[in-house]
């Protein structure tokens, strides 16, 4: 699977689904980058090169945040696709996930 997470200055540039096929994957990364991310920092996850997310989705963005959190970290994701921030309003995940709101309507 070609699924990536690439260090992008300050943050982690994501590319690639986030869906069923490459959600271990993507998961196991991310727990890496974080892994990074200096004691007390903020890991900052940048979703626009995101192609394709389905439920599968949330569940890694949860993973991540718990993985953050059990090293004492904060976690940030920005730039997510609207097809992201549907699924959390669908599934009421919206206020559970640190997610970037930032420019949208």
């Amino acid at each position: 699977m070609s699924q990536q997470i690439q260090r992008a200055g300050s943050h982690w540039a994501v590319s690639g689904n986030m869906t069923l096929e490459t959600a271990a994957a993507l998961l196991a990364e991310g727990v890496t980058s974080i892994a990074e991310t200096p004691a007390g920092g903020e890991s900052v996850f940048d979703l626009a090169a995101v192609a394709t997310v389905d439920s599968s989705g949330l569940a890694v963005l949860f993973g991540w945040q718990r993985a953050a959190s059990a090293e004492g970290k904060a976690l940030l994701v920005i730039n997510p696709p609207g097809s992201l921030v549907s699924l959390a309003e669908v599934y009421g995940a919206t206020e559970l996930l640190p997610l970037s709101l930032q420019g949208r309507a």
